[in-house]
């Protein structure tokens, strides 16, 4: 579904991302983890075609989007929904204008069909009856259903999550983990979650991806990442603990 072959990104000189080479298979959830400003949020907004890469192919559905025009894009990306970090509702919409935007914008549905859909979706993420409501009455979670709603309102076939746990508490969190893995067993998308969390990550993944330092490096399944022995993805994925470790360790010798 979705491939990236030796993808370079430069901004101003700096090399964000290096050389990356990555699969991801149809009705996959691969999970990108890694530092703050590893390049993770970059590598979404290149997948969705926000950004062109300096070099390299990204392969999208078996379309090299880097050579697609706007419209093409455009076209591309219907089937394609976004969870933003931090929801990116429209303020002065209800929850239900939120979700039928994309409806309006690139459907033919009538208003009827439209508030189907949107009821039919607001109950998918458990927000049933909430489509009057305007954003500032909701809570960051609710936001997010909300967000992840809009996403999935056109039937999309791949969903891109930008640290969609962010700002939650662990019972929220937990909840939208359970929200990315039922979309993804009701509607077989597939799907790339960036975050930081790895509770999350362990739990919603088929795969992850480390990315450090602009490169990937090391991908895997969830047990194979918790068995990595690189030390730096045992530093990432264990914390404290590995440091901890490491620092008992010295006290000892």
């Amino acid at each position: 579904m979705i491939q990236l072959s030796a993808v370079n990104m430069n901004i101003h000189g700096n090399h964000i991302l290096q050389d990356i080479n990555l699969s991801i298979s149809a009705g996959e959830t691969m999970v990108i983890i890694g530092p703050s400003g590893s390049g993770k949020s970059t590598l979404l907004r290149l997948i969705v075609g926000l950004m062109k890469p300096t070099s390299g192919e990204i392969w999208v559905k078996d379309q090299e989007i880097s050579r697609l025009s706007e419209d093409e894009l455009n076209q591309l990306r219907l089937s394609m929904g976004m969870v933003f970090q931090y929801s990116a509702l429209f303020d002065s919409m209800t929850v239900g204008e939120n979700v039928a935007f994309g409806l309006r914008e690139h459907t033919k549905l009538s208003e009827e069909e439209i508030s189907k859909v949107v009821r039919r979706k607001l109950r998918m993420v458990g927000l049933f009856g909430k489509e009057k409501v305007m954003p500032n009455e909701l809570s960051g979670g609710m936001k997010k259903r909300v967000s992840l709603a809009r996403a999935i309102a056109v039937n999309p076939e791949i969903i891109l999550y930008d640290e969609p746990t962010a700002g939650l508490d662990p019972i929220m969190s937990e909840k939208i983990d359970r929200l990315i893995s039922s979309t993804k067993r009701i509607m077989g998308v597939t799907s790339v979650v960036v975050t930081h969390h790895m509770t999350s990550a362990f739990n919603i993944a088929d795969r992850i991806a480390m990315i450090y330092g602009g490169r990937i490096i090391e991908v895997g399944t969830v047990e194979e990442i918790k068995q990595s022995a690189n030390p730096v993805v045992q530093q990432f994925i264990y914390g404290l603990k590995a440091r901890g470790a490491s620092s008992k360790r010295r006290f000892e010798a």
